[in-house]
């Protein structure tokens, strides 16, 4: 009984329509940082050192730098992308 209450409250608010807290902006902009976090990773990913032989590749630009700063912007702009609402017409004319 209290959820049908509830529903039909955000139905009442939405003038008829169940609105949804994140919008398909919100989902495309999420992908966008996984994707950069994926890339971020796979850029710090590379053999490691083997027995007495010391790998020079250990200290690449990429592995030490690069990676980690994109990995970063990715979750940092995750925190963006699911914060991020588009603004209203109607709001705007509200005010104006």
């Amino acid at each position: 009984m209290a959820k049908q209450e509830n529903k039909v409250q955000v139905e009442k608010k939405a003038g008829g329509k169940v609105t949804y807290p994140l919008g398909k902006i919100n989902f495309i902009l999420m992908g966008i940082c996984l994707l950069l976090i994926i890339i971020g990773f796979w850029l710090m990913t590379g053999d490691a050192n083997v027995g007495d032989k010391f790998n020079e590749n250990l200290f690449e630009s990429s592995r030490v730098t690069t990676g980690p700063i994109i990995a970063f912007l990715g979750f940092v702009l995750m925190a963006f992308a699911i914060i991020y609402r588009k603004k209203d017409n109607k709001q705007e004319e509200d005010n104006e």
